[in-house]
């Protein structure tokens, strides 16, 4: 994702992606293609937030892990969650805090 590679990321992630609140789902492969500017550019600069974000894993859940990136008022409020699968972590929602 930081080097821009959407096909990779494409692969890497776990579909549907759920979005921030009233915005609706990345249904699959094909949307996610047409959407990536929307999921890493639209609420924060995804790639120069995940080359310096801490991952926090859910207590809840060793499965399952989030990354926390700010937004234009530098408030860390847009979330990324990954879920491992069997064949690896994998990202599958988008959050927004604030809305």
């Amino acid at each position: 994702m930081i080097k821009g590679d959407k096909e990779t990321v494409a692969s890497l992630s776990q579909y549907p992606i759920g979005m921030s609140y009233g915005i609706a789902s990345v249904k699959n492969r094909a949307q996610f293609l047409r959407r990536y500017r929307e999921v890493f550019n639209t609420q924060t600069d995804a790639a120069r937030c995940f080359t310096k974000a801490s991952l926090a894993p859910d207590p809840e859940n060793p499965k399952r892990f989030t990354v926390a990136c700010p937004d234009a008022a530098g408030n860390e409020v847009v979330i990324y969650h990954f879920v491992q699968t069997r064949s690896g972590w994998r990202f599958n929602a988008l959050d927004n805090l604030n809305e």
